[in-house]
């Protein structure tokens, strides 16, 4: 089923790459750029279908059963433009031309020099060789790898000043997914992109593990009312479940031993990973099962209000729009936009 899937989307990709990529490469004079077209061609083809999805199926969904009824269209619309630069590869093509390539070099230039592949799919001849197979263990391993890196967006100071973008949003969406500081982005596709180099990612492999997640996280963003019951909750993350990552009530901000701006609100911090910690809980991409077995899964419904402690108790300002959200990230990376002092 998986080759056949493949085999789709490779001439889907074909057909769009020679009716409308290049025409319009050797119209531009960049016809020197075929192959790299021919991949942001793949990105693109894969947002037009994630973006069809949301449009078609998930965003229906939020009507019927919604959290909360909408009340803040323009952020919703601030959300739609970042969910349109990551989907649609504009994103993953600037990451391209200016990460990416040195970063497929450099490990080139190690693996020369005796740096090892693991190659996941052959370490069990006869099973992990079948393509379906293979797919899951890729999916579960970057599963795992995307809860340590979301652990430490929230854990790190510094890391969380970036972060605190994707955070900020009050009214959560299926749009919601892509709201992040474009250098956050890129840190964390940077570790992607290393880690399936590293374990022998194929090109479409990645395009297909990128795809799926992407997707499901849209669907855990949702404003949706819904949960899997007591064991399907245990099996794959329901947007209630992260919803409850999202919630006011966790401040998220990690307190700093030396830092007397940090936030105050929400109580004394308790030990790292225990649930209701101090920077959060909830952290699970697509799976809970990290959550479960490092002690930070909270199951109670995600129904509260989204946001951070000081934006919403002390009106810090996290910004509006898209460059002022990026820039005021920019700001408290620096240090230089301090938390209001609690009243």
């Amino acid at each position: 089923m998986i080759d056949t899937l493949t085999d789709a989307f490779a001439t889907a990709q074909q057909w769009l790459f020679e009716a409308a990529v290049q025409p319009i490469a050797f119209a531009v004079g960049a016809g020197n750029l075929l192959e790299d077209g021919f991949a942001a061609t793949g990105w693109l083809l894969v947002g037009l279908l994630q973006i069809a999805v949301l449009l078609l199926v998930i965003a229906p969904l939020e009507r019927l059963w919604p959290v909360e009824p909408l009340r803040d269209r323009h952020a919703v619309r601030i959300d739609v433009l970042y969910t349109l630069i990551h989907r649609l590869g504009l994103f993953k093509l600037a990451m391209f031309f200016s990460v990416e390539q040195g970063l497929t070099s450099g490990i080139g230039w190690l693996r020369a020099h005796g740096l090892p592949t693991l190659q996941i799919d052959q370490l069990w001849p006869g099973v992990t060789d079948v393509a379906w197979v293979s797919f899951i263990i890729y999916l579960v391993v970057f599963d795992f790898i995307g809860y340590g890196v979301h652990r430490a967006q929230h854990r790190f100071h510094w890391w969380w000043q970036l972060h605190a973008v994707h955070h900020s949003q009050r009214q959560m969406t299926v749009w919601s997914d892509n709201r992040n500081h474009l250098l956050d982005s890129v840190i964390v596709d940077v570790v992607f992109v290393v880690v399936a180099i590293l374990i022998g990612v194929g090109p479409s492999q990645f395009v297909a593990l990128v795809a799926i997640s992407q997707l499901l996280e849209s669907l855990h963003h949702a404003n949706l009312r819904w949960s899997w019951g007591w064991l399907g909750n245990r099996l794959v993350i329901a947007p209630s479940f992260h919803r409850r990552h999202h919630a006011v009530a966790l401040s998220h901000e990690p307190i700093e031993a030396d830092d007397p701006g940090a936030p105050s609100g929400g109580g004394e911090p308790r030990a790292a990973g225990s649930v209701g910690a101090r920077f959060g809980e909830n952290f699970g991409i697509l799976f809970p099962w990290w959550d479960m077995l490092l002690g930070s899964a909270d199951w109670r419904p995600g129904t509260d209000p989204t946001g951070i402690d000081d934006q919403v108790l002390r009106g810090r300002d996290y910004g509006h729009g898209f460059w002022r959200q990026q820039w005021l990230g920019l700001k408290r990376l620096a240090g230089a936009d301090r938390p209001p002092t609690a009243p």
